[in-house]
């Protein structure tokens, strides 16, 4: 029996596993490609409900981003909280991936389980260029979250004066 027929124990299908998801938060674009072309699930989720792209997104690592993308991950997948890829891109503030992923089919009015836009977490964090970015692919500035606030209210409640004074611009 040769070394290529052999089976995986549990334990080393675990510490694999571990190292993939490594390999998304590290942002290693040529590995998770190869990976990927030779069989690895797209959207693989750890035990927290992350995918490989909500990873690789969060983590600000546009190429894999794209190489994720390129082999049919799906950006709509949210993890056990409710957060989805682009989510965590708005609120690290890198617009880099957040254009990856709209572009990758991402939805601009996505919400997490509490209602929240993507939207409302860029001006939560005072992300101006994605509130832009994101009002400019259709997001609703005017959308509310399950508790009934808007983005604007919420930038106000986290005290980001740079999105509180563009989206009170924008809104008149």
């Amino acid at each position: 029996m040769s070394d290529k027929s052999r089976q995986m124990t549990p334990e080393e299908a675990a510490e694999f596993a571990e190292q993939v998801f490594n390999k998304a938060r590290e942002g290693d674009a040529a590995m998770m490609a190869a990976l990927l072309t030779k069989g690895l699930p797209p959207n693989l989720r750890n035990h927290k409900g992350d995918t490989l792209l909500m990873l690789a997104a969060y983590h600000g690592h546009v190429d894999t981003v794209k190489v994720l993308l390129e082999h049919k991950a799906d950006p709509e997948i949210r993890n056990d909280n409710g957060q989805s890829p682009i989510a965590g891109a708005a609120f690290k503030g890198d617009l880099a991936v957040v254009t990856a992923l709209v572009e990758g089919g991402a939805q601009v009015e996505g919400s997490s389980f509490d209602g929240r836009t993507e939207l409302m977490m860029a001006a939560m964090f005072n992300r101006v260029a994605i509130v832009d970015y994101l009002i400019s692919k259709g997001a609703d500035p005017k959308a509310r979250d399950a508790n009934g606030v808007t983005a604007l209210e919420a930038a106000r409640t986290m005290g980001a004066v740079d999105t509180v004074a563009q989206l009170e611009k924008l809104l008149g």
